[in-house]
C-alpha cells in the first residue's frame, strides 16, 4: 500500500483513533481529515455521499473504495500482521473480544463518555445501565487481564486495539479505574506496544 489511504474521522472518538493507530503502528501511508460530528459533519450531502450510513470512521482507499466501522476497518489493514493470530482459535479469540467490544463496552462506557464529556448532560439525568454494564464489561476485562498479558493471550492483538481506545478514556464517563489494578497495567503496556503515550485527555 505505497499509495496514500484517507480516515475520516473526529479526533475525539476512540473507534477513530483505533484506526488512526494501526495504520501508524503498521507504517501504513494515511491522511487524517477531521469531521466534526457534533457539529454535524457525518450529515453532509459530501459525507454521506462516501458513507450513507453517516458514521465515521470511514477509509478511503487509493483505489476510491470506501471502508466503514472501525473493527473491519483495522482488519483489514493489519492483514498479515503480528496484530492478528495465524491460528484459527487464537484469531477467533480476538474477534470474540473484537464483537465484544462493540456489544458490550462501547455502548455504555464511550455513550456515558460522550452525553458527559460532549452533550454535558448531569450523571443523574443519564439511564442507570450505563454505568452498571459499563462496570459489568470493566469486571470482566480485569478478570481477564489478571490471568493473562493481553486479552487474547501473552501478545498484543486488534482485540487490545479496539478495547484500549475507550478503556483509556473511561474515567471521563464517570467510570474510576483506581480499583482495576490489572486493566490499568494492561493499558499501559497497550499504549507502549502501539507507541502512543499516555492520554492526555479529551479532544
Amino acid at each position: 500500500m505505497s499509495e496514500p489511504l484517507t480516515i475520516y474521522g473526529d479526533p475525539g472518538s476512540g473507534n477513530c483513533l483505533k484506526v488512526k493507530w494501526v495504520a501508524a503502528h503498521l507504517g501504513i501511508p494515511a491522511v487524517w481529515r477531521d469531521v466534526d460530528v457534533p457539529g454535524g459533519g457525518t450529515r453532509t450531502p459530501e459525507f454521506l455521499a462516501l458513507n450513507p450510513a453517516g458514521r465515521v470512521p470511514i477509509v478511503v482507499l487509493p483505489d476510491g473504495a470506501v471502508l466503514s466501522e472501525s473493527n473491519a476497518i483495522i482488519v483489514y489493514l493489519a492483514e498479515g500482521s503480528a496484530l492478528i493470530p495465524e491460528a484459527a482459535l487464537p484469531r477467533a479469540r480476538m474477534l470474540q473480544w473484537m464483537f465484544w467490544e462493540q456489544y458490550s463496552h462501547e455502548p455504555y462506557i464511550a455513550v456515558r463518555r460522550y452525553q458527559l464529556h460532549y452533550l454535558k448532560r448531569a450523571p443523574e439525568d443519564l439511564d442507570p445501565k450505563l454505568a452498571e454494564r459499563g462496570a459489568d464489561a470493566l469486571r470482566l476485562m480485569e478478570r481477564t487481564l489478571a490471568c493473562s498479558a493481553f486479552l487474547a493471550g501473552e501478545a498484543m492483538t486488534l482485540a487490545d486495539v479496539a478495547l484500549v481506545a475507550y478503556t483509556r478514556m473511561a474515567h471521563e464517563g464517570g467510570f474510576d479505574l483506581a480499583g482495576y489494578g490489572a486493566i490499568r497495567a494492561w493499558i499501559g503496556r497497550v499504549e507502549d506496544g502501539l507507541g502512543i503515550g499516555p492520554y492526555a485527555g479529551p479532544a
